[in-house]
């Protein structure tokens, strides 16, 4: 598309732009030197992944959803131990 100034817009120009076909050359072997790509796994996710893996004690799992669902989970005793432990990790 060619514009000259804000009133002369001329209409669609071909796919091929001013400079016009190359001829494409042999594409260039890899070199040897190449990096690789790399992941870092960070502590954390690994150690969320292997907690994922792990050994689920399914036994556990359906006390404490049962529990839950009849609101016997949050005892006062249970709340004041993460109380406590939460400001154990601030100080």
């Amino acid at each position: 598309m060619q514009i000259h100034g804000p009133s002369q817009v001329h209409g669609p120009q071909g796919i091929q732009g001013p400079q016009g076909s190359r001829p494409v050359g042999k594409a260039q072997p890899a070199t040897p030197t190449a990096k690789a790509d790399r992941v870092d796994i960070s502590p954390a996710a690994e150690a969320a992944a292997s907690a994922a893996e792990g050994d689920i004690r399914a036994d556990l799992v359906s006390r404490v959803k049962s529990e839950i669902a009849s609101g016997m989970y949050e005892t006062p005793e249970k709340l004041d131990a993460a109380l406590d432990g939460f400001l154990n990790e601030l100080v």
